[in-house]
């Protein structure tokens, strides 16, 4: 399988370097220093069989419109463009594309996302306890609450139906590390996904774009863990 790879910083090289492992073949790695935009950006990615998107926020739809003009399946593990997800959906479904997002691509912490969910549906029914959500991350990450806390948010606040406020620490070098917790007057639950390093979202990436492969549509990488997980 061969794999064009728009941004090329820490995720972007992890990746070209773990495809190898994964049998696969990065031919093109192109960031903003290319100066490429729609037709030019899309003949660049079309000799790839899918298009890995870690760049930025803002290159996020003009990724996606090159990606579905080369008809070409994109799998897009940038965070920080909800805002417009709306708006890539309809690129993607009016172009009978394939588009994979999420808003964290390890497979761990996807996880984590269905024990959250399962321990929220459980202290929805029990009284004395309040949720909290608490996230931290390296200095150099932008956004701030990550997309993964946001989408833990998302999570807890529909199983429990309140608004949970969410604690985001930017410092040093801090892998990323995400906790829900319940906390009573009598004691506390406390659930912790922490990161070592970055080669779960690497990997996960490349799960996602083996899958992707002949479908067409949107997913959030849920629908991958859920083939992954029977």
């Amino acid at each position: 399988m061969k794999l064009a790879l728009l941004g090329f910083g820490a995720m972007g090289k992890l990746i070209a370097a773990r495809a190898a492992d994964a049998g696969m073949t990065v031919i093109a790695t192109l960031t903003s220093r290319d100066n490429l935009r729609g037709d030019a950006l899309a003949a660049a990615v079309a000799p790839a069989d899918v298009v890995i998107d870690f760049s930025v926020a803002a290159a996020v739809i003009e990724n996606v419109r090159a990606a579905t003009a080369a008809k070409r399946p994109i799998v897009i593990g940038t965070t920080g463009w909800n805002d417009r997800l709306a708006e890539a959906k309809q690129i993607v479904t009016t172009a009978g594309g394939a588009m994979v997002f999420g808003a964290n691509f390890s497979v761990g912490v996807n996880i984590f996302y269905r024990i959250a969910a399962q321990a929220s549906a459980m202290m929805s029914r029990v009284e004395g306890y309040e949720a909290f959500i608490e996230e931290q991350h390296h200095s150099r990450k932008k956004d701030a609450p990550s997309g993964t806390a946001l989408k833990l948010k998302s999570i807890v606040d529909g199983a429990i139906k309140k608004d949970v406020a969410v604690a985001a620490t930017r410092a040093g070098h801090i892998t990323g590390t995400h906790r829900v917790g319940f906390d009573s007057r009598v004691d506390q639950i406390l659930l912790t996904h922490a990161a070592r390093n970055r080669e779960g979202f690497a990997d996960g990436a490349l799960v996602a774009a083996k899958w992707i492969i002949g479908k067409r549509g949107v997913f959030e990488f849920d629908a991958v863990m859920d083939q992954l997980l029977k």
